[in-house]
């Protein structure tokens, strides 16, 4: 069976609210590396922290990381 990999729409969403990876890394309580991780897909996050990345971002869980 293929392994399913999260993807995201972090970034786009992230300079769509004029946001720099520190500043929403501020936000979520985590450092700037783990967002850039993030959104280039080398680090998956927890679901807590998926859900504060999507809550910081005005966004649905659904819109911001998705199969």
């Amino acid at each position: 069976m293929d392994k399913l990999i999260l993807k995201n729409n972090l970034k786009s969403f992230r300079t769509e609210k004029n946001l720099n990876q520190s500043q929403l890394a501020s936000l979520v309580g985590v450092s700037r590396q783990t967002i850039s991780n993030i959104e280039t897909g080398e680090f998956t996050p927890s679901a807590k922290l998926a859900l504060l990345l999507a809550i910081a971002l005005d966004k649905n869980f659904e819109e911001v990381f998705y199969f």
